[in-house]
């Protein structure tokens, strides 16, 4: 008899679910859903940075995916052993007393601070800031050291303490906050108690300041500095932590019948997306799993042997049992990888979506005809044209940090900026800079680690940008100078969280057995180019040189 499990994912425009046999990972069906509001520019303003999403975007999301993948392959039901959501982080969400997401509540269903505080979110730079300074001032632990030692805005406390400062109805209505990787997964199990409910280690470890050696989340004293109200809510939070290979509970009769299951399906703790995307691409010791999408998360596990006791600075966290249960798992990343294109795509796109795509000359199906055929070919056109531009021409500098820097140490307050412009430079040449640019962020990563004493041996590329373009990943291989393996799957997060459903199920006794079944295997390997390795070295002492204007003039300028 077949066993299946469902694995969720929850990126930033979409939610994807996959049905998966858990004998050999094969996928039976799958089903994605784009998030209708989100797709509106609803509650954002980029102008701020303010990035959120309505929680009614996520449920409707979910029961759409899950029942189509049910109905398109016709799986009975009692087949399904498991589910497991993973999700993007730090992304918290206000959660009234009774367990309803805040903005499902009367009177907060419009308000911005009531929704999802996504990811990419960097309104809570200001207390970000408080919560570095007061770590290594307020005389007792620095709460921040195994996360890099610097607390970031992308992150858990920042983003609450944000926006109970602006919003006072949300501030007096806010009982708890979830993880949205928690508050999918307490949707769906049948115990509603909110001080059971098993929370996410991933969520907790990289983005709370939850560790271990302190008893938990860091205590009210230390909280109640930044703000009264988040020594309260530290009341209503949680001490233990559980890893994504547990049981949180059973669908509930509500969401079965929706969903098309059984009560007797398993519901896993839920994680984040790049940790259970670094399971689905069968991440090992001493592999550096990229998970490369809008921004990147680059993923490692270590022995207790291996981190000896020491702390990795400036990365998102160490943390007992993220990833893989029995491993530290080790987080960084960039605040934009793909974004970063896609921002040049918008520059470029202005006069056409202002000019032509107004224009009273062309007929509303010409446009849409020729808006497909924009969209089908800019930035492979722009990939093309790029990578003919010889390494020998003058081409631009430019920096990655067009949504700030995750790693290696957080700043949100960095911008871009591109240098080395002349009248011979042409839209090509910009795009090129911008693929070193990401690549060279992509770099300095590695090298972190690797100052560190984490021993870096390959590379695996998992998401759009991987699979898709050639490209960047011949230019990263380059520039990193280092062989790099590329995921087959597409659904490599969703396939992780498949993963962690299997065992917690019951059908793997752990996760490494489980991914060695079911994991993907690889379809691409790009390896250096080594007549291009010492020019791109050039070409990123540029970049350093570039960053570190940049960085202290911002500096600078914040002194004044």
């Amino acid at each position: 008899m077949k066993n299946y499990v469902i694995g969720l994912d929850y990126g930033t425009d979409s939610v994807r679910a996959v049905l998966i046999d858990t004998a050999n990972g094969q996928e039976i069906a799958s089903e994605v859903h784009w998030y209708k509001r989100w797709m509106e520019n609803k509650y954002c303003d980029a102008s701020i940075n303010q990035f959120r999403q309505h929680p009614l975007d996520h449920m409707e999301g979910l029961e759409h995916t899950v029942k189509t993948v049910m109905q398109q392959s016709k799986v009975n039901p009692e087949d399904v052993k498991g589910i497991c959501i993973d999700t993007t982080g730090s992304s918290p969400v206000p959660i009234s007393k009774d367990g309803t997401p805040l903005a499902l509540v009367e009177g907060f269903s419009e308000n911005p601070n009531a929704m999802m505080v996504l990811w990419k979110d960097h309104t809570a730079i200001r207390e970000a800031e408080l919560i570095n300074e007061l770590g290594a001032t307020w005389g007792g632990e620095n709460f921040t050291k195994y996360v890099g030692g610097i607390y970031s805005s992308e992150w858990f406390w920042a983003k609450i303490a944000h926006v109970i400062a602006e919003d006072e109805e949300v501030r007096n209505s806010a009982y708890t906050w979830m993880e949205h990787c928690d508050l999918m997964t307490y949707l769906l199990v049948q115990d509603k108690d909110l001080k059971s409910f098993k929370r996410s280690r991933c969520a907790a470890g990289h983005k709370a300041m939850w560790h271990e050696s302190w008893g938990g989340l860091p205590p009210k004293e230390f909280l109640g500095k930044l703000h009264p109200y988040l020594a309260d809510l530290r009341d209503n939070l949680y001490e233990k932590t559980y890893t994504s290979d547990e049981v949180a509970g059973t669908l509930s009769e509500e969401w079965a019948t929706k969903l098309g299951l059984t009560t007797d399906t398993v519901v896993a703790v839920g994680t984040f997306d790049a940790h259970s995307g670094a399971v689905g691409a069968k991440i090992d010791q001493h592999a550096l799993v990229r998970v490369m999408g809008t921004s990147t998360c680059d993923i490692m596990v270590a022995t207790d042997k291996e981190i000896a006791g020491n702390t990795i600075k400036g990365i998102c966290g160490q943390v007992n049992g993220s990833v893989i249960p029995g491993f530290v798992g080790l987080e960084a990343g960039q605040s934009a990888f793909g974004d970063v294109l896609a921002w040049f795509k918008d520059v470029l796109a202005w006069p056409i979506d202002n000019l032509v795509m107004t224009s009273g000359i062309l007929t509303d199906e010409q446009k849409d005809k020729l808006q497909n055929e924009i969209d089908s070919n800019f930035i492979k056109l722009l990939s093309d044209q790029a990578e003919k531009v010889p390494l020998s021409e003058s081409i631009p500098t430019a920096l990655d940090w067009i949504n700030g820097r995750r790693t290696p140490d957080a700043d949100q307050n960095l911008k871009s900026a591109i240098s080395n412009l002349s009248l011979g430079t042409k839209a090509p040449h910009i795009f090129k800079a911008l693929i070193h640019a990401i690549c060279f962020g992509s770099k300095k990563i590695a090298e972190r680690f690797q100052d560190e004493g984490v021993q870096i041996d390959s590379v695996i590329g998992i998401g759009g940008v991987a699979r898709k373009s050639p490209y960047i990943m011949q230019t990263l291989a380059n520039v990193m100078n280092m062989p790099i393996k590329v995921a087959a799957s597409d659904q490599a997060p969703a396939l992780g969280a498949a993963i962690y459903a299997a065992v917690a199920s019951g059908l793997y006794s752990n996760v490494v057995e489980a991914s060695s079944h079911m994991g993907s295997e690889f379809e691409a390997e790009y390896h250096p180019q080594k007549e291009t390795v010492d020019t791109y070295r050039q070409l990123m002492d540029s970049y350093n040189e570039l960053g570190a204007f940049i960085e202290n003039s911002i500096k600078n300028k914040q002194k004044e």
